[in-house]
């Protein structure tokens, strides 16, 4: 995965409470277990005046004019802001991956759903927690102000507003490290790649019979 050390990206407001996967991504993507393709669904429901179905032609179908993310200010994000409950429901990897897919590098919200939150970390998709009282201000500014951004350092653990105005969030020390050095569960593995063959190596001499 890509490493992640500091953002300064476009922020999109979605302001609502307790979204659930199955919004972020309805069940009937869920068929291709690649992490690519599922952005053009992402929020499918509440992005579309039609019901979506896997194959479609989503330049074609209706678009619900009033969603946020359909609004010409937001296009490009890359920061979206939630509020509590954020990616509670089932525990799909998918969710992450149709982020991420759309473009969102960071989602900020004043709490998540645990197995999302986890599935988020692993898959190079940084969720950061905020007070309800910090996230009310965020909301605030990003909906008085066009192209409104927010700098995120994961390094200094800091989200920087225009303004100046800073904000530290705690992320695990062992997501960090991964985040910043690019390193989902495989490259973990990867970084034992001798080891492992020396390993192959040793077990085939010791028991030739298994390999026969």
């Amino acid at each position: 995965m890509d490493r992640f050390n500091r953002l300064n990206g476009l922020v999109a407001p979605l302001d609502r409470a307790n979204v659930d996967t199955d919004s972020v991504i309805p069940k009937q993507f869920l068929k291709s277990i690649k992490r690519t393709g599922f952005g053009p669904n992402l929020f499918d429901s509440w992005r579309y005046l039609d019901t979506g179905e896997p194959g479609r032609d989503n330049s074609e179908r209706p678009l619900n004019e009033d969603f946020i993310l359909n609004k010409t200010r937001f296009q490009g994000a890359q920061v979206l802001l939630a509020r509590e409950n954020f990616g509670c429901g089932s525990s799909r990897e998918h969710a992450p991956w149709a982020l991420m897919d759309y473009g969102f590098k960071v989602v900020i919200a004043s709490s998540f759903g645990d197995i999302f939150y986890s599935n988020s970390l692993k898959n190079g998709l940084l969720p950061i927690r905020l007070s309800k009282e910090s996230m009310d201000r965020l909301f605030e500014e990003t909906f008085a102000s066009d192209g409104y951004r927010l700098d995120i350092d994961l390094d200094a653990q800091r989200v920087t507003t225009p303004s100046g105005s800073t904000f530290g969030f705690e992320v695990e020390a062992f997501s960090k490290h991964c985040l910043m050095n690019g390193l989902d569960e495989i490259g973990l593995t990867l970084q034992h790649a001798d080891h492992i063959r020396a390993f192959e190596v040793k077990h085939r001499a010791s028991q030739p019979w298994l390999f026969l």
